[in-house]
Order: structure tokens, then C-alpha cells, then sequence
């Protein structure tokens, strides 16, 4: 089945999200849930049952959006992922199924007790100087 294609494609200011307007309506999805539901081998796997949870992407940004010829998006994200094509019946899923997706990744992300937080960056150790802490060395 085709779906409509968008009228209008907005990223918002602060990049956290994708507007995407409909004859049927307006459609705002957040960065996080374009990302985790990327439709890129990476996040799908290879097949039912090989999907890889995506986790601590709460705070992902769009980047960057071009058009991938006249079927598809493609969607540069902060965290350095691009390699998924948004097709335009997908992304007309995504947007009139959002409450049902999102809820189910939450549910799985519950089930893996899972966080949709980033993990703290390790801050690297203080440099040693072998001098047995002086205090001259900063």
C-alpha cells in the first residue's frame, strides 16, 4: 500500500524533533523515537528476531536531513548514526502509529532493564607524576 506523501517536512530549532504535516494532520516525532526505530540494518538486524534494542538515546539531535531520491529521507542523528532510509510509507507509519511504537520500545526497554539514559562518561584519572603527589605538578 502507498501512503500520502508529507506536505511539509520541518526539524524544529532545538533538533529534537521532526514535524511532518498530512492533509490528515500534523505529526511531531521526537528525535529519540526516529532514532531507535531507525529502519537501518543496525538497529532491524537482519531479519525477525535479530532487532537490537537501541538504549540511552534520550537527548539524540537531528543533524542533518536530505532527501534520498524521491522515496526516502535520510536522517543524520547527534550520536553519529546515518545509515537508515526512512521511506515515506514508513515514515507515515511512524507518525500515525507513534503512541503504539513508543510504547511498545518502552515496554522492551523495561523487559531488558534497559534506560533510555546515556551511560556517564568515565572522566580519565588524574596524571601521575611518580613524585607521590607533591602538589606541584597540576
Amino acid at each position: 500500500m502507498r501512503y500520502p506523501l508529507p506536505q511539509e517536512i520541518r526539524v524544529h530549532p532545538e533538533r529534537d524533533a521532526l514535524t511532518l504535516i498530512y492533509d490528515s494532520g500534523e505529526h511531531t516525532l521526537p528525535a529519540e523515537y526516529l532514532r531507535v526505530l531507525s529502519p537501518s540494518a543496525e538497529v532491524r538486524g537482519h531479519g525477525v528476531g535479530h532487532e537490537k534494542l537501541q538504549t540511552g538515546k534520550r537527548g539524540v539531535r537531528i543533524e542533518e536531513i536530505a532527501a534520498s531520491g524521491n522515496y526516502a529521507l535520510k536522517i543524520y542523528f547527534s550520536d553519529g548514526h546515518d545509515s537508515g532510509l526512512y521511506d515515506w510509507d514508513y515514515l507515515y507509519l511512524l507518525a500515525h502509529e507513534y503512541e503504539t511504537r513508543w510504547q511498545d520500545y518502552l515496554q522492551k526497554l523495561a523487559a531488558a532493564d534497559a534506560t533510555r539514559d546515556a551511560e556517564p562518561q568515565e572522566q580519565p584519572a588524574p596524571a601521575q607524576h611518580g613524585c607521590g603527589g607533591c602538589g606541584k605538578h597540576h
